[in-house]
């Protein structure tokens, strides 16, 4: 099973669509083990960030992510990176389906709903960032034989 860090960033939860962002990432069959709502700190959000200090953009992606709660969740399942990857959308939401996350919300690459881990290294590290093991639940889900063979 992989897992997966996804953030409903501060202009999700701020525009009253977390429910609605986490309701697609379930209907996927990804399996939410760990969720909070949380006020990200500028220490995180600089470790968060870390690989683009010095770029002319990190000062606003810690500023944006540090302007608000956000909501914190940890998925599990075959393929959750890429899963939801695909269903995230495109980086800049004018790049998006319609029917992703970005595509059907986002209008602004600066305010584009959500973050989730590019590969498993990043979620790797992501998830440890947010999450303590004790915060992450394990548990079997009644529809399981349904969503995975």
């Amino acid at each position: 099973m992989e897992r997966t860090l996804v953030l409903v960033k501060p202009d999700g939860v701020q525009r009253g669509l977390a429910g609605e962002i986490i309701g697609r990432l379930e209907r996927t069959g990804l399996q939410i083990i760990g969720i909070k709502l949380m006020q990200i700190s500028d220490e995180l959000a600089a470790t968060h960030y870390g690989e683009h200090e010095g770029k002319p953009f990190y000062a606003g992606l810690v500023g944006f992510i540090t302007s608000s709660p956000v909501v914190a969740i940890c998925l599990e399942g075959p393929s959750a990176i890429s899963t939801t990857r695909k269903i995230m959308g495109a980086t800049n939401p004018a790049d998006s389906a319609p029917g992703t996350i970005r595509g059907d919300f986002g209008v602004d690459m600066g305010r584009n709903l959500i973050h989730g881990s590019a590969n498993e290294d990043d979620a790797a590290r992501e998830v440890s960032l947010f999450f303590n093991d004790s915060e992450l639940t394990s548990y079997d889900r009644a529809t399981q034989p349904w969503i995975v063979e």
